[in-house]
């Protein structure tokens, strides 16, 4: 299974404040957006998920902004699994402008395993590939 995966995303008009420049807050959207499509992409739903009685919470954030995106910008967004462990996944995102490759944000997410209580829980084996016991 892939542990990183690419998407494009286009900086929307409701998104950008009066200058033009995405607000801070879509970034977190977009990192979203590249753990769902990571999951697509190992053959896992994450709706199907939830069904099932698992979830995903976001323990840990942060970022780096580079530069800024702004209104209409085509962007890359590159996803990848840093680290696995029992329960938690670290991500880490790197997002560029797609038309001069410029880095406009690194960021990094732990994400942990929760059951419908929001008690935590190991990640279903259809995910983690290879578990990090140190994790």
């Amino acid at each position: 299974m892939p542990d990183s995966c690419e998407i494009e995303i286009r900086v929307r008009y409701a998104e950008a404040d009066s200058m033009g420049v995405l607000h801070h807050s879509r970034y977190w959207v977009y990192f979203e957006m590249g753990r769902t499509e990571l999951l697509r992409t190992q053959g896992v739903n994450y709706r199907d998920m939830e069904a099932d009685g698992v979830y995903f919470v976001v323990a840990r954030c942060s970022a780096k902004f580079r530069a800024p995106a702004r209104y209409d910008d085509l962007l890359v967004l590159t996803t990848e699994v840093a680290k696995t462990g029992m329960a938690r996944i670290d991500h880490a995102y790197r997002l560029h402008r797609k038309s001069d490759g410029r880095l406009l944000a690194t960021a990094e997410t732990t994400i942990a395993c929760v059951d419908d209580n929001g008690k935590v829980r190991p990640i279903p084996d259809a995910i983690a590939k290879s578990r990090d016991e140190r994790g």
